[in-house]
């Protein structure tokens, strides 16, 4: 590794890798060569992002869940980045590792089940009553209209997403299949993140990007700016809550709506699909 000095999220980390090349020169041939020497230098110049993450998903975990355990799942989402990562999408290899360290931590702690049982319940039914309202309506559908088809008042319902706020997780590396086994497409490569903070980007040609774009797109604006704040400016709650000029608690709430809602849509749009 060469003496230059870079910096990840506050972490000083080596700008330049292995015999003084720079790091795009060291992805192009690691791409060519998959040269294990370089491979390491990759994975320790970017652990302490896996560290970073893993702080970010502890905030609200239940305290069976261990911090360390959060690391060892997203060391696997770091090698996994390394590996497929293509440089030539004018991507930061940071922004891609944090979608795919976080993703890993994710699809691992949906594997252990951690969610106790009646609040797993509760997720399902606030998701399927928002899915089965608005695919009658045709639109986004209110608080007041989502209790009202669950049979109880606004109050109790936005309690139900506080309740359920730690536990509704969306991966961004969730993967939706488009045929070839090869050919795959994550929401996460779906969103992006522009000036304007508005994640409906044209992709191109991809039917499955396309919806999942339009999901997204549907979403009402404060939800829409959420997820991008979240999962791609990598903000916490409280910050977005700074950003938005509303509490920690409403970001709360609307993160939750926006991920039952984005996923209750998908969810419909897959069936029509598959």
């Amino acid at each position: 590794m060469g003496k230059a000095l870079g910096t990840v999220n506050g972490n000083q980390v080596p700008a330049y890798s292995a015999e003084g090349k720079t790091e795009e020169t060291l992805w192009q041939e690691y791409r060519k060569t998959r040269d294990p020497k370089i491979r390491e230098d990759f994975i320790k110049q970017y652990a302490p992002l896996v560290k970073y993450v893993a702080g970010k998903v502890a905030v609200g975990m239940p305290s069976n869940v261990e911090f360390d355990d959060l690391v060892g799942f997203g060391v696997f989402g770091l090698l996994d980045a390394i590996e497929k990562f293509e440089p030539e999408k004018n991507v930061k290899f940071k922004t891609y590792a944090v979608t795919r360290i976080r993703g890993a931590i994710f699809d691992e702690l949906r594997s252990i089940d951690w969610v106790p049982r009646s609040v797993r319940q509760k997720t399902r039914e606030v998701e399927e009553a928002i899915g089965t309202l608005e695919a009658q309506l045709g639109r986004t559908a209110t608080d007041q209209e989502i209790a009202s088809s669950m049979g109880m008042d606004e109050d109790e319902y936005l309690k139900i997403l506080i309740k359920i706020s730690g536990t509704s997780i969306l991966s961004l590396s969730d993967v939706w299949f488009t045929g070839d086994e090869n050919d795959k497409v994550s929401i996460g490569d779906s969103i992006e993140s522009p000036s304007s903070l508005n994640p409906d980007v044209i992709v191109e040609k991809d039917e499955i990007r396309r919806v999942i774009v339009e999901a997204i797109s549907e979403l009402p604006d404060k939800e829409k700016k959420i997820l991008v704040l979240y999962y791609y400016e990598d903000l916490t709650l409280k910050e977005i809550g700074q950003v938005l000029e509303v509490t920690e608690s409403r970001v709360s709430q609307l993160h939750t709506k926006a991920i039952l809602r984005l996923r209750s849509k998908l969810t419909n749009i897959r069936k029509g699909i598959i």
